[in-house]
C-alpha cells in the first residue's frame, strides 16, 4: 500500500481555478450583441490550451483554424478563407482522437452556419459590432425592452411613482411582473461578472408597492379608428393599453367572466393575488377601454361581424387548451388536466382533495402550480412524476424547490403508460415505464426505455400537465391560415391573406411566458397603429438620474423571503414576501447604471451614454422577440 502524504496546496492551480470561475461567469453573462466571430476565436484559443498535443488535428489543425479566423477579424479574409475554415474544421471533426479536438471543430462549424453573415461583414471590410452596438444586457434580455437601469436609478432616489411610469412605457403590468415574471434580465446582469445579479424583480416590486396608485399618462387625441381584441389575457390587455393611449377606440371580447387569461385562471393566488391583478387591470382599462366578457367568438359573435364593425381585429386567444397523454384510462373522471384544476380554483369551484393521493404528470411550471394547489386543497400525498430528470424540468428552480418544501415528492425518469380504473368512475392508480437517460438532442438529454418492469403508483386522482394547446379550430373554419393549430402571420403580425386582422403571442408561437405575452401585445399595438397610417410614440418625460460610479466590492445577493412551508400550505395567501426598504437599499448600493462608449465612424471614443440617450422603440417586429 502506498503511503499517504499531505499534498501541499498548489497556489498556481488554485489561482487558475479561480480564474476559470471568473471566466465561466463572464461567458454566462456575455451580452447578446458581442461580436460572434471574436467570441469563436476566443473559445477556440481556450480549447487549444486544453489539448494534449498528441494528435495532429488538435496540435496543428486548431492552430490553423485560429490563424484563419484571425485573418477574417483583421480584414485579410476572403470567401475562400471561409471555405477553408469550413473544410479544416470538418477535417478536424472527423479525425481528432478525442472530444477536445472534434468538439472545438464542431463549435467552429456551428458558427460558420449560424452567423455566417457576421463573417462576411468582416470579409467585406465592415465590423459586425456596428450592428451590435448600444447593447445593455438586462434591457436587451427583457422581451419588452423595459428600461431597467433607468427605473432602478429612480428607485434608489425614492422616486417610486416615476419608476412605475418608466416601466409602463414598455410594460403596463409592472405589479404582475414583479410577482410572476421569470426575470430573464437577471441572467445577463453585468453584476454577475463580479458576484451575483441585482435582484431586479424585487426592486420592481418595491417600486410598485411604495408608489401606490399611479395614473396612466394622458392619451393622444381620439382617432376615428376602432380595434376589436379577441382575448383579455396579458397580450390582449397590453395591446388595449397602448392602442387606447394612441387614441384608438378599443373593445376587448373575453370568453370568461374575468379578464386576465392565464394570469387569472392559470397562476394560483399564492403567487399572484387576484385582488392585485384586478386592480392593475382596472388601471389599464381606465382610458375608456370597453370590455365584453362571457362572449365566445363563433358562438355569441362571429368573426365576420368583427371584420365589418371594426377597422382592425387582434386575435390574442392564448393557450388555454390541454394536451392529452394518449394512454389507456385517460378518459376516467378521476383524470383531470392541470389547466382545468387551476381554472376551477380560480372560479371558486375548488374540488375536494382532502385525504386523497394525487399524481401530477409533468415537469413545467403548470405542473408545479397544480401540485402545490393540490396540497392546499387537502391532498394527503402528492407525487410529481416526470419522464426526464429533475434537472431537465422546465419549471423554475424556485417553483420546484417550493413544491418539495410543501411536501410534494418528485419521481424522476418515469413515463406514463396507462391509468388503472376500478370500474366505478374511480382509479386505483397509474402505471409507469422506468426510463434511463439517453443521448442529448437539441441540448437536452432524451429519456429511453430502461427495459425494466413497469411500476405502479397508487392514487385517487391523476392530474395531467404535459402541455397546452391553442383553441384555434373556429379561426381555421373562418379561413385563417394555421399550422399545427398556430395562426400563420407575416413579420408584422398581420394574418396572412387577411387584411386588418393581426395575431401575435401564444396563438402564433405556442405557450410562452407572461413577459413575452406582454411584449407581443406591444408589438401588435404598434403594428396596428402603423396599419392605420399613424406612428404614435408612447413618450415618457421622466428625468432619469445621472450615472453614479460606485465601489465594486463583492457583495451577497438579497433575495425575497417566503412564508414557512408549514404555514403557507394552509391557505392561498401570497407565499413570497416583499423586500424591506433596508434590503432594497443594500441591493441598490451595488447596482450601477450601465454605461456605453460612443464612437464615431472611425471608432474613435467620443464619450459615454446611458440608456436614457438610447431611443427605445415603441414598435418592434415579432422576429425580435426571444
Amino acid at each position: 500500500m502506498n503511503r499517504l502524504i499531505n499534498t501541499p496546496i498548489d497556489k498556481a492551480q488554485e489561482t487558475i481555478d479561480e480564474l476559470y470561475g471568473d471566466l465561466q461567469r463572464r461567458i454566462a453573462v456575455s451580452p447578446k450583441r458581442s461580436c460572434p466571430v471574436d467570441l469563436a476565436a476566443a473559445f477556440l484559443r481556450i480549447c487549444q490550451c486544453h489539448t494534449c498535443g498528441k494528435c495532429v488535428p488538435c496540435r496543428i489543425g486548431l492552430k490553423q483554424l485560429e490563424n484563419l479566423i484571425d485573418d477574417v477579424l483583421e480584414g485579410r479574409g476572403t470567401e475562400d478563407t471561409l471555405k477553408l475554415i469550413q473544410r479544416t474544421a470538418e477535417g478536424i471533426a472527423d479525425s481528432a482522437d478525442c472530444a477536445l479536438g472534434y468538439e472545438a471543430a464542431e463549435m467552429v462549424l456551428t458558427g460558420i452556419k449560424g452567423f455566417r453573415d457576421d463573417y462576411e461583414l468582416h470579409i467585406n471590410g465592415y465590423d459586425c459590432v456596428e450592428r451590435h452596438e448600444k447593447s445593455i444586457p438586462c434591457t436587451e434580455q427583457c422581451p419588452a425592452e423595459v428600461d431597467i437601469p433607468g427605473y432602478i436609478a429612480l428607485v434608489e432616489e425614492g422616486r417610486y411613482a416615476d419608476a412605475v411610469r418608466l416601466i409602463r412605457k414598455d410594460n403596463p403590468l409592472p405589479l404582475t411582473c414583479a410577482l410572476v415574471c421569470e426575470h430573464p434580465c437577471e441572467s445577463k446582469c453585468r453584476r454577475n461578472n463580479l458576484d451575483y445579479s441585482v435582484n431586479i424583480r424585487g426592486l420592481k416590486r418595491t417600486a410598485v408597492e411604495e408608489a401606490g396608485y399611479v395614473p396612466i399618462p394622458k392619451p393622444y387625441p381620439p382617432t376615428d379608428k376602432s380595434v376589436a381584441i379577441v382575448g383579455g389575457g396579458p397580450s390582449g390587455l397590453t395591446a388595449a393599453y397602448y392602442l387606447s393611449l394612441m387614441g384608438h377606440k378599443v373593445t376587448i371580447f373575453e370568453k370568461r367572466k374575468k379578464l386576465g387569461g392565464m394570469l387569472q385562471y392559470g397562476i394560483p393566488n399564492y403567487r399572484l393575488p387576484k385582488d392585485m391583478l384586478e386592480r392593475e387591470i382596472r388601471t389599464i382599462l381606465s382610458n375608456g377601454v370597453e370590455v365584453k366578457t362571457e362572449v365566445s367568438i363563433g358562438k355569441d359573435i362571429l368573426m365576420e361581424e368583427l371584420r365589418e364593425k371594426y377597422d382592425a381585429v387582434y386575435v390574442s386567444i392564448g393557450a388555454h387548451g390541454h394536451k392529452k397523454l394518449g394512454i389507456p384510462g385517460e378518459d376516467s373522471p378521476s383524470v383531470i388536466s392541470a389547466v382545468q384544476l387551476l381554472r376551477e380554483v380560480a372560479d371558486d369551484k375548488s374540488p375536494d382533495f382532502r385525504g386523497k393521493s394525487i399524481v401530477v404528470i409533468g415537469g413545467g411550471n403548470v405542473a408545479m402550480d397544480a401540485a402545490r394547489t393540490s396540497i392546499r386543497l387537502g391532498a394527503s400525498e402528492v407525487n410529481i412524476v416526470y419522464r426526464r430528470r429533475k434537472i431537465d424540468m422546465t419549471a423554475l428552480a424556485d417553483e420546484i424547490e417550493g413544491a418539495i418544501a410543501e411536501g410534494c415528492e418528485v419521481i424522476e425518469l418515469m413515463a406514463p403508460i396507462s391509468i388503472e380504473e376500478d370500474g366505478k368512475d374511480k382509479i386505483r392508480g397509474a402505471w409507469f415505464q422506468p426510463q434511463i437517460i439517453g443521448p442529448i438532442e437539441n441540448r437536452r438529454a432524451k429519456p429511453l426505455n430502461s427495459k425494466r418492469e413497469p411500476e405502479f403508483i397508487p392514487c385517487d386522482i391523476v392530474i395531467v400537465a404535459v402541455g397546452q394547446d391553442i383553441e384555434s379550430k373556429y379561426f381555421e373554419n373562418c379561413g385563417i391560415s394555421t399550422k399545427r393549430g398556430r395562426i400563420i402571420v407575416s413579420e408584422s403580425g398581420e394574418v396572412c391573406g387577411e387584411k386588418g386582422i393581426f395575431a401575435v403571442g401564444d396563438c402564433v408561437t405556442g405557450p410562452s411566458t407572461v413577459i413575452k405575452a406582454i411584449a407581443s401585445g406591444k408589438v401588435a399595438a404598434a403594428n396596428i397603429d402603423s396599419y392605420f397610417g399613424y406612428k404614435h410614440i408612447i413618450k415618457n418625460d421622466v428625468e432619469i438620474p445621472p450615472i453614479k460610479f460606485k465601489s465594486s466590492i463583492s457583495w451577497g445577493r438579497s433575495n425575497m423571503y417566503e412564508r414557512s412551508a408549514k404555514e403557507r400550505v394552509l391557505d392561498f395567501n401570497m407565499v413570497e414576501k416583499s423586500l424591506t426598504l433596508e434590503e432594497a437599499k443594500q441591493i441598490l448600493g451595488k447596482a450601477r447604471k450601465e454605461k456605453l462608449p460612443i464612437v464615431d465612424d472611425d471608432f474613435n471614443l467620443k464619450g459615454l451614454i446611458t440608456i436614457k440617450d438610447i431611443e427605445m422603440p415603441s414598435a418592434f417586429i415579432p422576429s425580435r422577440l426571444g
